[in-house]
């Protein structure tokens, strides 16, 4: 299935990574190449950009869309956590632009073998980087009741969290919860006619957030990755984070604001005694979001936020 993702906020991103400025570049999360292939275009002669995915799929349609400008790009199979990992490989001591546009991609979603998307028969999967060991089926078929509620209320924010756990439960006594098709309607059996009929969009879709989001670790490699990546900005150097969920986007909300912070001695304090200093600079302080030309040409990037940060002098 050809790489196919509409890059969001693209001209948003561009103008909060300013390229131009040169240096060394990272994204975080590549997908097809459709933020790289810009940032790589601006580049200045002598620039890089260290391209990371986990997901071959995207590391492919890189390597194609990219093909005119690997004098610059390198590409590194790798999830975002592991971000001092990959640029200690690539020989990248310093940064001066990093980008992440997180969650699932178009492609992800619309492709059919992957079990992404609830609208689509497939068998339950859900890995990201297909190369690991744990799927959607191993948790919907394997995690206890008390677990599957755990993950459907904190990752999915479900309110039905305990009924659709216990279907589940249920239907798997007497086979495996096999298919993307099967878990959907454990979900609608489980939500009351009511609930379901007063849904503006499938009522699956945050159980399969849900399943998603334990199956990939999605949002403990979110903390860790953001600091990595302050550590190794040079002084003027940009952060910029697409987030498409609440959860995501108070992880990297969190994490801007300590970072932004400094001196947090009490006020009756006549001196600061703790030293701390602000790591980062909010270049805005509430989140961007698409414009309605975006919307209207992409509506799947309706929930997107885009959240930028400048490293200070040291």
């Amino acid at each position: 299935m050809e790489f196919s993702h509409l890059s969001v906020m693209l001209p948003e991103v561009i103008a909060a990574l300013e390229p131009e400025r040169g240096g060394v570049y990272v994204d975080c999360t590549a997908g097809g190449g459709g933020h790289s292939l810009e940032i790589a275009k601006r580049l200045p002669e002598g620039s890089r950009l260290i391209c990371l995915d986990q997901d071959d799929d995207a590391l492919d349609a890189c390597r194609v869309r990219l093909a005119g400008f690997m004098d610059r790009v390198t590409l590194v199979k790798s999830n975002f956590r592991d971000l001092d990992a990959a640029l200690d490989l690539c020989g990248a001591e310093k940064l001066d632009g990093a980008l992440w546009d997180l969650g699932v991609s178009s492609h992800q979603l619309d492709d059919g073998d992957r079990g992404f998307s609830y609208s689509k028969d497939a068998p339950l999967d859900m890995r990201m980087d297909r190369s690991a060991s744990l799927t959607a089926r191993n948790v919907v078929n394997t995690y206890s009741e008390a677990e599957l509620a755990r993950i459907l209320r904190d990752w999915g924010e479900e309110r039905f969290a305990s009924r659709i756990a216990r279907k589940i439960c249920e239907i798997r006594e007497n086979a495996p919860i096999e298919t993307t098709t099967e878990l959907a309607a454990a979900v609608s059996e489980a939500i009351p006619a009511g609930a379901r009929q007063r849904e503006a969009q499938n009522p699956a879709r945050r159980t399969f957030q849900a399943v998603r989001i334990e199956v990939n670790g999605e949002l403990s490699a979110i903390e860790p990755s953001l600091r990595a990546a302050a550590e190794r900005m040079n002084p003027g150097g940009r952060l910029a984070v697409i987030t498409f969920h609440s959860l995501e986007d108070r992880i990297v909300k969190d994490v801007f604001r300590s970072l932004s912070t400094g001196c947090t001695c009490p006020p009756e304090f006549p001196v600061c005694v703790c030293g701390k200093k602000p790591v980062l600079k909010l270049l805005s302080k509430k989140p961007e979001t698409p414009g309605e030309e975006e919307l209207k040409i992409n509506p799947r990037s309706r929930s997107a936020k885009l959240r930028t940060a400048e490293k200070t002098e040291d």
